[in-house]
């Protein structure tokens, strides 16, 4: 496994970065367009993933990067449940809405297994000393 020197270097991130760009292409189109409301906020919730992602690698201990991570993981659910309200009122189709709830679960799964590694690593260093 590489070394991580930067957010850009985090897999997380970098699928939240995807995200973001979907959630961007989807929202320029249509009617959902025009939804000022629902489309700034999903357009909010994705760049808060990646954004909380980028800001919690320059946190000053493993426990603080773990809790930004923890925020992106909410953040990813909110998109997907925005996602449903898209949904609902006619603005995605299924197959689009599947790729989009896909690609926020993977982001919220790769956050929330390097959070829980964060947490195992700076767990089993206070045991240590």
């Amino acid at each position: 496994m590489a070394l991580i020197q930067r957010f850009e270097d985090i897999h997380a991130w970098q699928e939240a970065r995807q995200l973001v760009n979907r959630i961007y292409e989807i929202t320029r189109q249509g009617e959902f367009g025009k939804d000022f409301g629902l489309r700034d906020q999903i357009q909010r919730a994705a760049v808060s993933v990646m954004a909380n992602i980028a800001e919690g690698f320059d946190c000053e201990s493993k426990i603080e990067f773990a809790r930004f991570l923890g925020i992106a993981r909410r953040s990813a659910v909110e998109v997907q449940s925005l996602l449903y309200v898209a949904l609902d009122v006619g603005y995605l189709g299924q197959a689009t809405f599947n790729t989009l709830y896909q690609q926020a679960d993977k982001v919220k799964a790769l956050a929330g297994g390097f959070r829980h590694a964060l947490l195992r690593k700076s767990s089993s260093k206070s045991r240590a000393t």
